[in-house]
């Protein structure tokens, strides 16, 4: 505002002492496309790799292979989204976008794939297996519907 002094507003909010800091997005690791990597990587959270990596890698987040991206490995991973190219053995607990600039050659196991107009899929996927708590349940319909009586003696 136009007439006050800067010497009038604080510089910085602090939080009061004792209370836990607000929490934030998670974090997201980004890999440029100037670097190539090979080994076994555990990422804690999500990733998006825009450079050529090859190994293993152990994703706790998303894992987005960027359109210059380029992977080759084994990974285990709850989200996937490829944009660029993915060879390898894929096992994602959630959901696998392969997208229209996406090109993948392996195996996927996965709940849910996605394959856009354009991308490219050459292997195989495999349903992840359904646990006793995801199946649905199994009810037994009586012949008596809601309603309806059963006829009585006359």
């Amino acid at each position: 505002m136009l007439g006050r002094k800067t010497a009038d507003r604080p510089l910085l909010t602090q939080r009061p002492e004792g209370e836990p800091p607000a929490p934030g997005p998670p974090l997201l690791t980004v890999v440029g496309e100037h670097a190539k990597l090979e080994g076994k990587f555990e990422i804690a959270d999500s990733i998006q790799i825009e450079c050529q990596i090859g190994g293993e890698l152990t994703v706790g987040g998303k894992l987005v292979i960027g359109e210059k991206g380029v992977v080759q490995a084994n990974v285990q991973t709850v989200d996937a989204i490829v944009m660029g190219q993915y060879e390898g053995n894929m096992v994602a607990s959630g959901n696998v976008e392969i997208t229209a600039t996406g090109r993948v050659t392996g195996n996927i196991q996965t709940d849910s794939l996605v394959i856009s107009k354009g991308g490219f899929f050459n292997g195989n996927v495999i349903k992840m297996q359904e646990t006793e708590a995801a199946q649905r349940p199994v009810y037994r319909i009586d012949e008596k519907r809601a309603g309806q009586q059963k006829p009585g003696p006359a």
